[in-house]
């Protein structure tokens, strides 16, 4: 099994130009065929622009959005020449969450930001792990990726959540040189790890031609999120790949919890499955 479609969210913004260069590498990986979707939202506007633009608002908003659309077009349009991928241009007005949640469910993958400010609505990767049924690979706003995949932590904790985002990351997993397979504070048990934690899952992967190694780590002092960012650095780690939301978000937001952790402060892309 590979990735064959992959979808992009793209934007004006610079962060875009990395999410499409991190797909232009997969594509090239996988075989893959590119899909890069642009959404034409209609954000609420602040009173005062509203009251000063009056009737004209709506033709203000077009304008902008059609600009935006120009030159997020003008970054995928390096793609093809460059990586010799098959590639598609889709763009759509409406809400952003409803539109890539659509195009998502009919992709292999979807790569999408980390958002910079999600202290207003719900943001993208939040509401997009648990709607799609696909994997969600998020890229951090902050930073340069130059590999994808090579060098793996895979986050394990024996759930639902996390043996999804595992086969869900197999077309990568088998690619990479190393994979790290991580049991923070494990619990023992039919229930749990088992006798040796990772061990199972280790020799599941290797089944699959994967190089994995497993790992149990037991700490007190520092929660599970920030323990896989610090073991991602220490391995010098390109991805990571967990289960999204084992319990519910309302009881993440209050609090915190690993998928949350990450999604604030990832500093490496995250393949997140639920």
């Amino acid at each position: 099994m590979a990735f064959k479609d992959i979808l992009v969210h793209v934007d004006n913004t610079p962060h875009s130009r990395t999410r499409l260069a991190l797909a232009a590498k997969l594509a090239q990986s996988q075989d893959a065929h590119v899909i890069a979707l642009n959404v034409r939202t209609r954000p609420v506007l602040p009173q005062f622009i509203v009251s000063q633009y009056g009737s004209q608002i709506d033709r203000v908003r077009d304008t902008y959005n059609a600009e935006a659309a120009r030159e997020a077009r003008a970054a995928f349009d390096t793609l093809q020449p460059t990586h010799g991928i098959t590639t598609e241009w889709r763009d759509v007005d409406g809400g952003l969450v409803e539109n890539v949640a659509l195009h998502a469910r009919y992709a292999d993958i979807t790569i999408i930001g980390q958002t910079e400010n999600d202290e207003g609505e719900r943001p993208l990767p939040d509401s997009l792990i648990m709607a799609v049924g696909r994997p969600v690979l998020v890229v951090p706003f902050a930073g340069k990726f130059d590999t994808l995949g090579e060098r793996v932590i895979v986050a394990w904790n024996g759930s639902r959540e996390a043996t999804r985002a595992v086969h869900d990351a197999l077309p990568i997993l088998k690619k990479s040189a190393r994979t790290h397979v991580i049991a923070v504070n494990p619990s023992g048990g039919m229930a749990g790890h088992g006798a040796i934690p990772g061990a199972d899952i280790c020799l599941h992967l290797s089944r699959h031609g994967v190089n994995a190694v497993c790992e149990h780590i037991k700490s007190e002092d520092m929660n599970v999120g920030q323990m896989l960012l610090s073991r991602a650095a220490d391995e010098d780690a390109d991805l990571i790949v967990m289960g999204a939301y084992g319990r519910s978000r309302l009881r993440e937001m209050v609090l915190g919890g690993a998928t949350r952790h990450l999604l604030r402060h990832m500093t490496v892309p995250v393949l997140l499955s639920h």
